[in-house]
């Protein structure tokens, strides 16, 4: 069952329709509207599972009156489904609008889980998934991606992006090109549909295997990067906030207080600074 006044945010199939949660189907029937991304799109989801629930398009772009309207039904009590094309709402796709509104509003919003892309792609990449950071889509003109890929070169948690099927060759060459020909990129593209493809390879070693086959750029893609290779020791954070203590502070002080603040012990900041003064 449903509670009135309330938006569910519903995760849908990213490409096999056998991946829809049974309650998912049952929220998406039993509400009073659902807000899709492209009701078109949507469409052929809807008829799969017999779900009659009237649609109206929903998107980040859409005007305020919209937004304001769907609210208004959410105050009058009715119940309303947020989806996307594919996977789920907000993770590169429509809904932060609507939720932060309905928020505002008071009202309650609902996650109902299933499908992510980003997740999907993570967790047969056979990288370290205990700290990640995904970034989305990469710009698509070049000067503004090498860039962005610039600020994410010493990133040393594994990182996701989406790419478009026409952009990801050039993706895969800039990749290689910033971070290094050697760093390990996994390729998962069409997951869960009949030509997926999950490719892992150095950078380098990958975009060729890509620009030699066309076939792999078409669909969908989920591209997870490998992070940089921690350069420095762990002490590092500790001695840069105890140098700028020690401008102002007493070593012993600024080696007690750096230490509170990076967790790198306090012995091993003093003797820093100690070897530090002598060499100076």
């Amino acid at each position: 069952m449903v509670e009135p006044s309330c938006l569910y945010v519903v995760a849908t199939p990213i490409g096999n329709l056998g991946d829809m949660v049974p309650r998912a189907i049952e929220v998406l029937q039993s509400v009073d509207l659902i807000a899709a991304e492209d009701t078109r799109h949507s469409k052929r989801l809807m008829q799969y599972f017999n779900i009659t629930t009237h649609m109206v398009a929903y998107h980040d772009h859409s005007e305020s009156a919209q937004v304001e309207s769907l609210i208004e039904k959410m105050t009058g009590g009715q119940s309303i489904a947020l989806i996307s094309d594919a996977g789920t709402p907000l993770i590169s796709d429509p809904g932060y609008r609507i939720v932060d509104a309905v928020l505002s509003a008071g009202l309650k919003v609902v996650p109902i889980p299933g499908a992510s892309a980003a997740i999907a792609a993570l967790s047969v990449a056979g990288l370290p998934s205990d700290r990640f950071v995904f970034e989305g889509f990469l710009n698509a003109k070049q000067q503004a991606r090498l860039k962005q890929l610039e600020g994410l070169r010493e990133e040393t948690r594994t990182v996701i992006f989406y790419e478009a099927p026409h952009r990801l060759l050039v993706c895969l060459q800039d990749i290689a090109n910033i971070f290094g020909p050697e760093r390990l990129v996994v390729m998962a593209r069409e997951l869960t549909k009949t030509y997926e493809t999950v490719k892992r390879a150095p950078a380098a070693e990958l975009a060729v295997w890509v620009a030699d086959d066309s076939n792999q750029q078409r669909g969908e893609c989920v591209l997870v990067v490998h992070g940089a290779e921690k350069t420095n020791d762990d002490s590092s954070d500790g001695k840069r906030v105890f140098d700028l203590l020690s401008e102002e502070l007493p070593l012993k002080q600024a080696a007690a207080l750096a230490a509170k603040i990076s967790g790198v012990k306090k012995n091993l900041l003093y003797q820093y600074g100690l070897d530090k003064k002598g060499d100076s």
